[in-house]
């Protein structure tokens, strides 16, 4: 059974770094992209940054300069670092996963910014 599992998020002073982790388990098959998605209270998921098994690399306008993701090369880790972190960077932080066509997603981990 494949599974995600994310760690790293806290509570951090606005200014402030964190980097976020996800591991792949379960699946003999390389994922073809993960990605991070984050959800703040009232608002639809979004899209923060994708890396596919080509390398390349996509991130959205609202982290752009400030998050940066990488992989391992046989994509079963995938790390957002963030700073600067801002009190609109609040939310819960998904880990997604594409195999085979199939989506798979961890468990969230909450990412709060202190003003």
């Amino acid at each position: 059974q494949v599974q995600l599992v994310e760690s790293g998020g806290g509570l951090v002073q606005a200014g402030g770094s964190l980097r976020l982790s996800c591991v792949v388990s379960g699946s003999s098959i390389s994922a073809n992209s993960m990605d991070w998605y984050r959800q703040a209270p009232g608002k639809q998921r979004e899209l923060v940054a994708t890396i596919t098994i080509a390398g390349s690399i996509n991130v959205a306008d609202s982290v752009k300069g400030r998050f940066t993701i990488t992989g391992d090369n046989a994509q079963s880790t995938a790390i957002l670092q963030m700073s600067s972190l801002k009190p609109e960077d609040t939310a819960v932080y998904y880990c997604h996963a594409k195999i085979l066509g199939s989506s798979y997603w961890g468990q969230g981990t909450q990412v709060t910014v202190s003003s």
